[in-house]
């Protein structure tokens, strides 16, 4: 069924861990009648996180998608982890939407990971509004949380609602209901109901004097993008709530301001006022800029494809879940018409692919569909070849979207399979996690027989741990986690590798000649070259060269390393009449990519951290201390509410079993959060 494009919305949700994000769509999904009974995270028993993991945990791990109506929009909806070491869900996510809300705790207000999604959802240019969730809280503070996003995040907030009975300036017991200053209305909302039922009502009277104040500040934000709205304002005439909410719409849609609500899920507040934001302000796929991307040739004109089912069809595969009978690719689609038991083309691997079967998704329920539009969000059965971050589109228009780039892991673990059945069961496990998880990375040590699994952090590679066990119920021994060091160069240097070798009567020779120059972009070993001839063998050659120094540089410098924070140039050499063999060329490549480390010098990098600790004042100097003894450097301490937080840098090898540390030293009162920063020089 087609769907009014300008009547859609594309949104997620997402925030740090724990300010509520999964309870505020439980909400969103029982008063929208998606859902007939509302669930609670602490019980499991929530929509959206319904994997088993999850439910135990009480943490959203994967994101989900759901579908329901609010009003006259239809809601794409897909609610994110918070956890760090899940963040490229996020960032697929993000890559697809058109809007998102951000949630904030009252309390917590702008914490580490907050900072991390804010600037994934700049990266994608995503609109967004602002939700302060929790502030019925003790210690809640909601102009408090304003003023975080604006200095912390650099954002323009602009509050559209007041809390009334919550944190600063009224110190009171009891978060009641909002102010709505669109609409000058008083929200409460009834418990009986569990929130159903919003009750509309006139502003109290000792309340009206700083509604009004706010009303102005919030009109005068506004000036600079509505003439007409300055012009109404300066000649103190009434401005109409239809004026003044097209006036938030187009300044948020043009990421020029976050309009900033409130409220607190847990006791069924805001959830309605927040939904019709959602319609409101947030852009439907007719609001935002045509897709770009590039056509199959190379150096040729960047194509774009408008939001309309008229044009040819294109789309991004940006999740995948993983299936023995056939795995489910989420499709947001950009332009055209997707029909099931249709062929569509991959240009990245130049493949054609199967849709067979097109689904609209309902979290883990599914409901099976002829047909998707552009701006609609599907999953899709039938591709065997498209990973995320792939293109799909029409054959005889070929177009190839701009991908989605994961961070490098950073920890890895070894595990050993207890029997050659156990081990082939293994392999096919890993390379079905792998499609559905681009942030991990499994790799087999032929000479010990053990694999080595890699992830974004502790929690990862334990949820890891875990389905492996349990959901595919295999027989394996898991290893401590370790460190993913790197390797990289000290200086530039220049070399030649030789190989001039008698093989089986055969005389082996080949010369490969070599650069390597130091970076500092914090990725892996870059490897290219200028080098280019007409002539087929010699064109084959420098492939076989380039491919051989870029598994090299992948599999390890001189100590085993992955080789990072470099470029390794191939440059041209004289070819003899008789062109060296595929082994000779090997040879030379390996001879040389040694003796280019050699002649550069080599260091060791280790993964270091961007730690943030919250910890009550007395308990600062034992965390402080202790962060000290694991080589972190202190960034920043800052104030919020009644604790302390110490931004800290510091190596990831020193930080296992920080989670169960950090509690002992603060009596269990102090938290914390981790997120990946950079590779730094190791110390050991």
């Amino acid at each position: 069924m087609a769907r009014n494009l300008h009547n859609l919305r594309n949104i997620g949700i997402i925030a740090h861990i724990d300010a509520g994000k999964t309870t505020v769509t439980e909400r969103m999904l029982f008063y929208t009648k998606a859902t007939h009974r509302m669930g609670e995270v602490d019980k499991g028993t929530t929509t959206t996180d319904f994997d088993q993991e999850e439910q135990e945990r009480g943490i959203t791990i994967y994101s989900a998608c759901v579908t329901f109506n609010w009003k006259d929009v239809v809601v794409n909806l897909i609610d994110t982890p918070g956890h760090v070491d899940f963040t490229a869900e996020v960032e697929r996510s993000l890559r697809v939407l058109d809007g998102g809300v951000v949630v904030f705790s009252a309390r917590e207000g702008v914490e580490a990971q907050s900072e991390t999604v804010w600037r994934q959802a700049d990266k994608y240019l995503v609109p967004r509004v602002a939700f302060i969730n929790k502030l019925d809280r003790e210690g809640a503070d909601f102009y408090g949380v304003v003023d975080e996003i604006r200095k912390r995040l650099g954002a323009n907030p602009i509050p559209i609602q007041l809390p009334v009975g919550a944190g600063p300036p009224h110190i009171e017991s009891g978060f009641r209901g909002v102010i709505d200053l669109v609409g000058m209305k008083y929200l409460t909302f009834t418990s009986e109901s569990q929130g159903a039922d919003v009750v509309e009502s006139e502003i109290p009277a000792e309340l009206i004097d700083e509604a009004h104040m706010w009303r102005r500040e919030m009109l005068e934000k506004l000036f600079d993008y509505s003439n007409e709205l300055a012009e109404l304002v300066l000649e103190e005439s009434p401005v109409s709530t239809e004026l003044l909410r097209k006036v938030l719409r187009d300044a948020t849609v043009q990421r020029l301001i976050v309009p900033v609500l409130c409220g607190s899920a847990r006791d069924y507040i805001g959830i309605q006022p927040l939904l019709d934001a959602v319609q409101y302000y947030l852009p439907s796929p007719a609001d935002v800029p045509p897709v770009e991307g590039q056509g199959l040739k190379k150096g040729g004109p960047k194509l774009i494809r408008k939001p309309s089912p008229d044009e040819p069809f294109c789309g991004l595969v940006f999740k995948i879940v993983a299936d023995k009978h056939g795995d489910l690719h989420y499709v947001r689609i950009y332009s055209g018409e997707l029909k099931a038991n249709s062929r569509v083309l991959n240009p990245g691997k130049d493949k054609k692919e199967n849709a067979a079967q097109l689904w609209h998704i309902q979290a883990d329920r599914r409901e099976q569909v002829p047909s998707a539009e552009a701006g609609d969000i599907v999953g899709l059965i039938g591709p065997r070849s498209s990973v995320t971050g792939d293109t799909l589109c029409d054959s005889h228009d070929p177009i190839l979207l701009e991908s989605i780039d994961f961070p490098e892991t950073v920890i890895s673990m070894s595990i050993e399979p207890d029997s050659s059945l156990e081990r082939k069961k293994l392999g096919e496990t890993l390379e079905m996690l792998k499609r559905q998880d681009p942030t991990f990375r499994a790799q087999e040590n032929e000479e010990t027989g053990q694999t080595i699994i890699s992830g974004m952090g502790e929690l990862h590679l334990e949820v890891i741990k875990n389905k492996l066990l349990r959901d595919f119920n295999l027989k394996v021994r898991v290893h401590k986690p370790r460190v993913s060091y790197k390797e990289t160069v000290l200086s530039a240097a220049e070399v030649v590798g030789k190989c001039v070798r008698q093989v089986g009567g055969a005389n082996l020779f080949a010369e490969v000649k070599l650069r390597i120059t130091p970076r500092q972009d914090d990725k892996a070993c870059q490897v290219f070259t200028a080098w280019y001839s007409e002539e087929p063998p010699i064109r084959n050659a420098i492939e076989l060269l380039v491919t051989a120094l870029k598994e090299g540089a992948a599999g390890g410098g001189l100590q085993g390393f992955p080789l990072w924070n470099s470029s390794l140039e191939l440059l041209e050499v004289p070819f003899p009449e008789i062109m060296p063999s595929e082994v000779a060329l090997r040879i030379a490549a390996a001879d040389a990519f040694t003796k280019v480390l050699q002649e550069a010098g080599v260091a060791m990098l280790e993964p270091v951290m961007k730690l943030e600790v919250t910890t009550p004042e007395e308990h600062l100097g034992d965390v402080v201390g202790d962060l000290q003894q694991r080589r972190a450097v202190i960034t920043g301490t800052q104030i919020r509410g009644h604790s302390t937080v110490v931004g800290a840098e510091v190596p990831l090898g020193k930080m296992f079993g920080y989670s169960m540390a950090v509690r002992s030293l603060s009596q269990g009162r102090a938290g914390f959060s981790m997120e990946f920063l950079r590779y730094g020089p190791s110390s050991n």
